[in-house]
């Protein structure tokens, strides 16, 4: 069995791409392959800077002749309809064989496909991958059609029999006719040698100065770069998307460590990381006695006789160039700063659209700083705290080193707000309300920081549902799954018990408030008749206009005294209620609750059957709830209580629907006739109150044990006791006793939507 080894070399493939386009190359060529009939014992692909290479061990030299019986039409059906299946099985009628069917004597074709040599299938498929590679971005060059990521210059392609000896696939793509040799690097190697085999090739190239594994460049780069930092007494920061990045820029990695001028040993540690991450993909070097940045790493992709001395003096005269930028907005700012206040530097935000229908940045910090501070005592924050680091938590948006490095936002607004002399949690909520940004990501746990975080997602949220832009399928440009996922994982990892719905009904007034200061003032049709708000503004009678408070609009607003046509702010009429808004965002908050506790572990019934539940709208409690029947569940009683339960409810449901009347009450011991039936009775009567004051503590685990108490009782009774008697007295007092297995399992949780 021969094994494959193909080489696409070209110009520098950017790379991002590398991983990616490699994964391609094997996955389309290898299924490619099986499909035309040649199975193989392993594949591999690796990437570099300028080729793609894929190893096939154990491929088959030959493709396996293949027999195909096709039924046809009946030997009576129109001459046309038999033509037609000749053609399409491409035989004549002297091939046919005739065979007798329940309905009649029926054609068959009978159809050989001889194998075809691996080499054969192996140009065909090679070609057409080729002329149809997936690229995210592809170009054509000189007077070919080949589209590719970037020209491409040779094609390496053979076949390696069992004994040693290669035969190079004829193939030819755009004028580039395969072969069996490719270069090395392109400094220190760049003529052509031939190659046998993947492991002559891969030796070869290592001797070359290329690499061919991404991975073991990866590893080099970093164990070289450790190396050199621990030996001067220095640490290297870890950055595996960096690394991996790095590693798709070189073929033939050179660690060089570098120094940073002592003018910019005083930028914050993060600036310099992204500075030089973002601009000159280098490392930083972190001094473990001081914190600070005071070293970079860079990785050359040549060795020189300096020992790569030229290249840093001139890396670090591009990152001086850089780092003076960067010094100069730091500078910028705190000046900013020191003279007009975080608030004075947010100013400017006025001037920044938030969203055309939902008005400008400031008008949106308002909105947040007014809702942190009802949050906040329920988060255990101090209002003004978490107003003042509401107003404050966007300013760094005015700066210019976020304006350079827009990453940094939220990071910078913390250094700015201690630069301002802001305390008691301001600083790190500047920070920390923008998380989670991910699924990895932290969530804030400070009090100030939960209050803004809150305030700042659940703002977005009913901004955008008020305004009817909901995500829709995949899309979601304004990342409301995320702000959505963000207001849940607050809540439950800060074990907060706060009513959603209360605080969507607050943000809706909020942002109301908010769209009625920014609609242009108007005057009513008739001023004298009766006061008129409009915009910002009342209008009396004799044509003053004085400026309302918030407790004005709101009133106006529910005394319908605020004309929504024409339409607030220009947005259209206000897409829902607020009532609507809450049904629809807490609905939506849930479908996000799902995803993730399903991550967890818990089923999707289990989740339903406790979102049916009331007090859905204290997400911290449902997943007590949910956690509890979860665990309850997976015990052998809580599956057979289950089982159980679903008893009771179909036998119920069942006579409920015939009988046209609901058993809900006038279950009485005295009319039972056997043992079973009065130690179910006995079981629900301990039970009972049990799980009521389990359920009045929010003890739900407790609850689930005193339910798991039943099981023994109702098995038995089931065993036992048949319901629909003919003695309608006997029938209606055990449908009654149904009622109450039903009715107190419900309480726990709505066991109807549990599967099982």
């Amino acid at each position: 069995m021969p094994d494959l080894l193909i080489e696409l070399f070209s110009e520098e493939i950017p790379a991002r791409m590398q991983a990616k386009a490699a994964e391609d190359l094997r996955a389309r060529l290898t299924d490619a392959l099986v499909e035309a009939g040649l199975t193989y014992a392993g594949a591999a692909a690796f990437s570099t800077p300028r080729r793609l290479t894929l190893t096939v061990q154990g491929l088959l030299a030959t493709s396996p002749t293949t027999r195909e019986e096709r039924k046809g039409p009946r030997v009576d059906a129109p001459e046309k309809a038999i033509e037609g299946f000749l053609r399409g099985a491409g035989v004549t009628r002297e091939d046919l064989e005739v065979r007798d069917e329940k309905k009649g004597q029926v054609y068959f074709a009978t159809l050989t496909r001889p194998g075809r040599p691996a080499s054969e299938i192996v140009a065909e498929e090679l070609e057409k991958l080729i002329r149809n590679f997936p690229w995210p971005k592809s170009m054509r060059w000189g007077a070919g059609s080949l589209r590719w990521v970037r020209p491409l210059h040779s094609i390496l392609c053979i076949l390696t029999s069992d004994d040693g000896e290669a035969q190079v696939v004829d193939l030819e793509v755009d004028g580039i006719r395969a072969g069996n040799t490719t270069r090395g690097h392109r400094f220190m190697a760049p003529d052509d040698f031939a190659v046998t085999a993947f492991d002559d090739y891969a030796a070869r190239l290592k001797r070359a100065h290329v690499v061919l594994d991404a991975a073991e460049r990866a590893e080099a780069i970093w164990q070289d770069a450790t190396n050199q930092a621990f030996a001067a007494g220095f640490e290297v920061v870890e950055d595996r998307g960096l690394l991996s990045e790095v590693a798709g820029l070189v073929e033939w990695p050179v660690v060089l460590m570098g120094r940073i001028d002592d003018a910019f040993l005083d930028l914050p540690p993060e600036v310099l990381q992204t500075s030089m991450k973002e601009h000159q993909k280098f490392f930083s070097v972190r001094n473990p006695k001081t914190g600070r940045i005071e070293r970079f790493v860079t990785v050359a992709n040549v060795e020189t006789a300096d020992h790569g001395a030229t290249i840093l003096a001139g890396n670090q005269k591009v990152l001086a160039a850089r780092l003076s930028d960067a010094k100069f907005f730091w500078e910028n700012d705190l000046r900013t700063v020191r003279e007009k206040g975080l608030e004075g530097m947010a100013e400017g935000l006025r001037d920044v659209t938030f969203h055309n229908k939902l008005g400008s940045q400031a008008d949106r910090v308002a909105r947040i700083a007014s809702l942190a501070r009802e949050i906040a005592p329920l988060v255990g924050a101090k209002p003004d705290l978490a107003a003042e680091a509401a107003r404050v938590a966007k300013a760094d948006l005015q700066s210019e080193m976020v304006g350079e490095f827009p990453e940094l936002q939220g990071l910078m607004g913390r250094y700015y707000a201690e630069a301002a002399g802001h305390d008691d949690g301001v600083p790190e909520a500047c920070e920390e309300h923008y998380k989670p940004l991910g699924p990895g990501d932290a969530v804030p746990s400070a009090p100030v920081s939960v209050a803004v975080a809150l305030a700042d997602k659940l703002d977005t949220l009913t901004g955008f549902w008020a305004i009817d832009e909901k995500p829709t399928g995949s899309k979601d440009p304004y990342a409301l799954r995320r702000a959505a996922l963000g207001v849940i994982r607050a809540l439950l990892e800060s074990e907060l018990r706060v009513n959603l719905s209360d605080m969507v009904y607050v943000s809706y007034r909020r942002l109301m408030i908010s769209l009625v200061r920014n609609t242009p003032v108007g005057v009513c049709d008739n001023p004298i008749d009766r006061d008129y708000v409009i915009g910002g503004a009342k209008i009396y009678p004799d044509g003053t206009i004085e400026d309302l408070t918030d407790q004005e609009i709101l009133a106006a607003l529910d005394e319908g005294r605020v004309d929504l046509e024409p339409p607030l702010n220009g947005i259209g009429k206000i897409a829902s209620t607020p009532e609507t808004i809450q049904l629809a965002l807490l609905a939506f908050l849930h479908d996000r609750l799902k995803v993730h506790l399903k991550d967890e572990g818990l089923r999707h019934d289990v989740i339903d059957a406790c979102l049916a539940m009331e007090g859905n709208d204290d997400l911290t409690l449902l997943v007590h709830r949910a956690r509890a029947l979860g665990d309850f569940l997976k015990t052998e009683d809580g599956e057979n209580l289950l089982q159980g339960f679903k008893r009771a409810n179909n036998i119920l449901t069942q006579a409920e629907e015939k009988d046209g009347v609901e058993y809900s009450f006038g279950a009485d011991v005295k009319f039972a006739e056997t043992d079973e039936e009065k130690a179910l009775f006995a079981a629900l009567d301990t039970a009972e109150p049990q799980i009521a004051t389990a359920l009045k503590t929010e003890d739900f685990a407790g609850a689930m044990r005193a339910m798991a108490a039943l099981r023994p009782a109702v098995d038995a009774f089931f065993e036992a006791v048949q319901v629909n008697v003919d003695n309608q007295v006997l029938r209606r007092n055990r449908l009654n006793l149904l009622s109450r297995i039903r009715t107190i399992c419900l309480q726990a949780a709505d066991l109807t939507r549990v599967e099982g």
